[in-house]
């Protein structure tokens, strides 16, 4: 080959470049051994998208390449990438491209004709906020929801987790242990009643599923409403902007958007021991079981299962928590226990550091009898216990795994299926995002979810530069003495700041209305730690209510 000084032989180098340009929709000029190159190489890979790559250290003229490339773009470092003919850049303005979501523009996404403006995968709290907004600013928007039924066959509507098998559901039944609670007290009030008082666990469940079933029906009269198509079918992607939709009776239909939303939220986790899905359940079974479940050990020490066992014995029932090692994790220990102790004093039973082996039936019914065999954390102690209904809380599961985000290129966390993303709530594939329960290291909270759903929407497609605050969002555990917190736990202000830099009040109160039926005295728990930010908390007469200030 001639030297690039011979005008023929430049001639010749340039007019392959030109070719090599217009021939390939990404071409990406590189070096074998340059990480910033494998970057971009890696980069497509994960997009799945097919890149030509012209090594200019593995050709005899490649500093000839390299000389002309220069003379063609101003730039003279490799990679050197190309997108339908257009020059993008070097890597970090490739990497920026695709941050910003241009990548896809250049890679002719956005000139496709896609059948939606937006898809949404899930249509809890979060994808119903996200929905709506997009579709109040003009887009062409459509739901996709399916329940996929529990091992015990349960079922619910449109809505998400919070209102259907949740927060709402949840709330109702703790506000009934709490007017059992009121009934008993109103009698040092002066309330005279003879009759023994008693509760009925089909007279609330019917209650409580009729509210819950006119919420499932406002919802998608909303979604009618603002023309956004809902789909009662399972959504799974078979391309990066195209998804297989197939509903309860297996028909099978293909949607393509521009860009999609995941809010698929999470599922109760099972044990993995003989017996746990034939014979247990999980809160997405105790909501509407259709008869009472009598003597109920749960197991686990999550909020739900504090939350259930609570509202459980304050419904009469005889209950048993089975906690492996502390009660809810990442929050106080201190408040955690105090919420423990109080339940115990109030009738809950608690088997500390056990964890079941298997579960038997002994007899079939409505509720059956079941055994209960478990094994100590600390020694190679084994009991056995008969109850009535086995509730398993011992965590949630992000709802990733069967959707096929391997084929739209998204990444998940491959431990806990928690999809990463950008403080956008961008994945790393531009125009897919994720919002809600499945965000790794986020708040799992219906309120939030609504919030960033709204927000993300308003960025999307409303020029709306707002973000969704994650830092210092308060929250509520509905054990029978409310437990309420915002911001650090202690134990968390010690690990940043230093047992040097932390003052903690404390205060202990009696509420007015627990001094005439005289109970709970000095249980109402206040405390506050500071450093140069200050919190303040109040565990008031049910709640305890922080606040940060400066």
């Amino acid at each position: 080959m001639p030297p690039t000084g011979c005008e023929s032989g430049r001639d010749e180098i340039k007019s392959r470049i030109q070719e090599l340009i217009d021939s390939n929709p990404v071409l990406v000029f590189s070096k074998s051994y340059c990480p910033y190159c494998v970057k971009v190489k890696d980069l497509f890979k994960e997009l799945n998208v097919k890149c030509n790559v012209v090594e200019l250290d593995l050709m005899d003229d490649g500093s000839n390449y390299q000389d002309l490339l220069l003379e063609m773009t101003g730039q003279k470092t490799v990679p050197n990438v190309f997108i339908n003919k257009t020059h993008v850049g070097g890597c970090d303005k490739t990497l920026q491209a695709h941050k910003d979501g241009l990548l896809q523009q250049l890679l002719g996404a956005e000139s496709e004709s896609y059948e939606y403006d937006l898809i949404v995968i899930g249509g809890g709290s979060g994808g119903l906020a996200c929905s709506k907004e997009a579709a109040l600013l003009g887009k062409k928007v459509m739901v996709l929801d399916y329940v996929v039924p529990t091992p015990k066959g349960t079922t619910w509507g449109l809505g998400g987790t919070c209102v259907n098998v949740g927060c709402i559901p949840k709330k109702l039944m703790h506000q009934a242990a709490l007017m059992g609670t009121a009934l008993m007290d109103s009698r040092k009030f002066g309330w005279e009643f003879e009759e023994t008082v008693k509760h009925n666990w089909e007279t609330m469940r019917t209650a409580v599923n009729n509210y819950i079933g006119s919420l499932n029906w406002g919802y998608r009269v909303q979604l009618r409403d603002k023309n956004v198509n809902y789909v009662n079918s399972y959504a799974e992607f078979v391309e990066p902007h195209k998804i297989k939709a197939t509903n309860k009776r297996g028909k099978e239909t293909f949607h393509t958007a521009s860009k999609f939303v995941l809010a698929t939220g999470e599922r109760p986790r099972y044990l993995g021991i003989p017996g746990d899905k034939e014979l247990c359940i999980t809160s997405d079974d105790l909501f509407s079981l259709p008869y009472c479940p009598g003597k109920t050990l749960v197991i686990g020490a999550s909020y739900v299962a504090l939350e259930c066992a609570g509202f459980l014995t304050g419904l009469g029932l005889d209950v048993t928590v089975m906690v492996r090692s502390i009660l809810l994790r990442g929050f106080d220990q201190d408040m955690a226990n105090r919420a423990g102790e109080h339940m115990e004093e109030h009738g809950v039973k608690f088997l500390r550091k056990f964890v079941p082996t298997k579960v038997e039936e002994l007899e079939k019914g409505t509720p059956g009898r079941l055994k209960v065999t478990a094994k100590s954390t600390e020694s190679d102690e084994v009991i056995e216990g008969e109850y009535n209904t086995v509730l398993i809380a011992v965590g949630r599961d992000a709802c990733t795994g069967k959707i096929g985000l391997d084929k739209a290129g998204v990444k998940v966390n491959e431990k806990n299926g928690k999809v990463p993303v950008n403080d956008e709530e961008q994945t790393n594939v531009p125009h897919v995002y994720a919002i809600g329960d499945i965000l790794e290291g986020k708040w799992e909270l219906t309120p939030v979810a609504i919030q960033a759903g709204k927000l993300l929407a308003r960025r999307l497609f409303g020029g709306s530069t707002l973000k969704c605050d994650y830092v210092n969002v308060p929250t509520t555990v509905f054990t029978p003495l409310e437990y309420g917190c915002c911001g650090l736990s202690e134990e968390k202000a010690l690990e940043l700041y230093g047992q040097e830099n932390i003052e903690v009040f404390h205060s202990l109160f009696w509420p007015l209305e627990f001094t005439v039926p005289n109970r709970d005295n000095n249980k109402c728990y206040s405390r506050s730690s500071a450093t140069n930010w200050t919190m303040i908390a109040l565990w008031g007469s049910t709640t305890w209510v922080p606040m940060l200030v400066r």
